[in-house]
């Protein structure tokens, strides 16, 4: 039986909310060992493209739709200073991250083996590399390479020899994923992914981030690694997706944005979502407890 002075309380702290602010700065303010699960989407750094000319009015047959190219000054920095910056973030991830938690990042061939030495060097574990194929992919308009179609997410713990991270490997295996043509009803899932980047209407309808992340994609990594109720944190909240994906799913959410105007964007999109999911459980009551998924991907 453990004395009182070995029970370590557990750590109280503010949720449901987007600040302006950047993300070292945000997780400064939280205490240690309090997240359950990090989706971090950070800055790819790879807007050193050329100007390339794309006719608004066109559209490409099976690409789901016209297509920007990301092209921001957050998004282009100096070597030294990504690798910097991402072992500043990725410090904090850590010290907030509970043992039993874990963090998704998500990257490119632009700075994923960054992020992947970043980890490594910081004793960060990564449990699994999942490769994120996307059939509408964004077409290679020089005609000199192949065309890109996938990302990695690299997913994490913190470390340290127990491994307690949360894992719900029947939903893995079990779970509804129709889109998803490679996973295979009762089978085991792979650590590869083939969802569109495709975002439902409702997705964009108060505006969009050019990185954002679609809710199924999101939904998915929050089901698979955290219980209702836990914590999710977004350090890079873009257009609020993550903390959408967290509202619809039971969780709780932090996010840290450094634009205002996507902070008001994800804000609009969450006050849409509490809207939508009071209408839902509104239908449960008066169809008995009937229920609606709306997280299948």
């Amino acid at each position: 039986m453990k004395k009182k002075k070995d029970i370590i309380p557990p750590v109280v702290i503010s949720f449901d909310y987007i600040r302006n602010s950047n993300c070292i700065d945000g997780m400064n303010t939280l205490p240690s060992n309090c997240i359950d699960l990090i989706i971090a989407d950070p800055p790819y750094n790879l807007s050193k493209s050329r100007d390339w000319k794309w006719d608004n009015s066109a559209s490409l047959a099976g690409m789901g739709g016209n297509w920007n190219i990301t092209n921001e000054n957050w998004d282009n920095m100096p070597l030294e200073d990504y690798f910097n910056f991402s072992l500043a973030w990725l410090s904090e991830a850590k010290r907030i991250l509970k043992p039993t938690g874990s963090m998704w990042i998500f990257g490119t061939y632009h700075n994923i083996g960054i992020i992947n030495f970043a980890c490594q060097m910081l004793g960060i574990e990564i449990i699994n590399e999942v490769i994120w194929y996307k059939k509408n992919a964004f077409p290679n308009l020089s005609g000199r390479r192949l065309t890109a179609s996938h990302e990695t997410i690299l997913w994490t713990h913190s470390g340290g020899k127990k491994r307690n991270y949360f894992f719900d490997y029947d939903y893995s295996k079990n779970g509804d994923f129709p889109s998803d043509k490679l996973k295979i009803p009762g089978k085991q899932m792979r650590t590869v992914w083939d969802l569109s980047n495709n975002k439902q209407q409702e997705e964009l309808k108060f505006g969009k981030h050019p990185t954002q992340k679609p809710i199924k994609i999101l939904t998915r990594i929050i089901k698979l690694s955290s219980r209702p109720g836990d914590v999710i944190l977004a350090p890079f909240a873009g257009a609020g997706s993550e903390c959408v994906a967290a509202k619809i799913v039971g969780r709780h959410y932090i996010g840290f944005e450094t634009d205002k105007e996507y902070c008001r964007i994800s804000e609009e999109r969450l006050a849409y979502t509490e809207k939508e999911n009071e209408q839902i459980n509104l239908f449960q009551i008066k169809q008995g407890g009937m229920s609606i998924d709306k997280t299948r991907d």
